[in-house]
């Protein structure tokens, strides 16, 4: 077997690399120095955003990007110098459609990493905000590029994709340092609305937590079936859940006893059925017959039984009155 053409190839292969060993040296200092490059970019990035006063999601993040990109331009730059027949317009060429097809392959993983980099940037809400989104509610833990990471009230994390947040609305419970709340409270339709009205109030304005400016409020808002409903609201600080509930409980534990005290019924739902009396002598006739409503002060109509017994009385009299032959 003749190994000479092998022998050849191999040796100017040998040759070749032995030409391009600078240029790999020089090549590898070069990526070198653009990774620590890299680094001390990524550092400054964070520094300036942090004192910006930027998050820290956004810090980390902008600081990664920056350094990405230094050493994919570092790379680029020591691939040209190996490989000196090498421009980034022929990889950009060399992706053509594999770019393209990358892309639809990646779509929402793009959308979400876009959508990620716009809520750090513009941000609606911040770590540690408590927001609430369809069904899931609780505290925001992390913002990351694909998706941000809330714990709800009930001790579970539920994983959002950024897309969605981005797109569709989002209730930010914590946005302001006060938060607004209300509760319907029925009482009888016998007891006085202003005295009900000025003790609730009074139970609110002397309950711990409850702020006096904005001042709590007492709104008719329902005649009901079976109470006149009014609104208790007021305003507490700070608004997070949990003293959210600690107020409403303070609250309403306040006006029930204030309420209640002062001899003010608090009625429960209730309903009234009222059987027809079908015995009744008009029973048929629509503009007479009673459907079991109390009569007041008008007569009775008598029962079928009375009339048919008055009947058999006055026809027995009648014949009685008849001379006999």
């Amino acid at each position: 077997m003749d190994f000479s053409i092998a022998w050849q190839k191999l040796n100017e292969i040998g040759r070749d690399l032995m030409r391009a060993l600078p240029n790999i040296a020089i090549g590898v200092v070069i990526f070198v120095v653009f990774a620590l490059l890299a680094r001390g970019v990524r550092a400054v990035v964070r520094r300036i955003t942090r004192s910006k006063g930027k998050n820290h999601s956004l810090s980390l993040l902008l600081g990664r990007l920056a350094y990405v990109a230094m050493l994919i331009l570092g790379l680029l730059v020591t691939v040209t110098i190996i490989l000196p027949g090498f421009t980034p317009a022929s990889l950009v060429s060399a992706l053509g459609v594999g770019g393209i097809a990358i892309g639809f392959a990646f779509k929402d993983i793009f959308q979400n990493f876009l959508a990620g980099i716009l809520l750090l940037l513009t941000e609606p809400f911040k770590i540690g905000d408590q927001i609430k989104y369809k069904d899931f509610e609780g505290t925001v833990e992390f913002i990351q590029t694909r998706a941000t990471t809330i714990k709800t009230y009930d001790g579970r994390r539920v994983v959002i994709p950024n897309a969605e947040l981005f797109t569709n609305a989002v209730t930010v419970n914590t946005a302001y340092d006060q938060r607004r709340l209300q509760y319907d409270v029925g009482i009888g339709y016998g007891d006085d609305i202003a005295q009900a009205r000025a003790l609730m109030l009074e139970a609110m304005r002397e309950t711990e937590g409850v702020l006096q400016d904005p001042a709590p409020e007492a709104l008719v808002m329902d005649l009901a079936e079976s109470s006149v409903n009014i609104r208790a609201r007021w305003w507490v600080n700070p608004p997070r859940q949990a003293d959210v509930l600690d107020a409403q409980d303070r609250v309403l534990e306040a006006i029930k006893n204030k309420l209640s005290s002062n001899g003010i019924d608090l009625p429960f739902p209730t309903q009234q059925i009222l059987l027809h009396d079908q015995t009744e002598v008009v029973d048929g006739n629509r503009s007479r017959q009673r459907e079991g409503w109390p009569a007041g002060k008008s007569n009775v109509p008598p029962s079928r039984a009375d009339a048919q017994a008055e009947a058999e009385a006055e026809a027995q009299n009648a014949n009685d009155r008849e001379p006999h032959t």
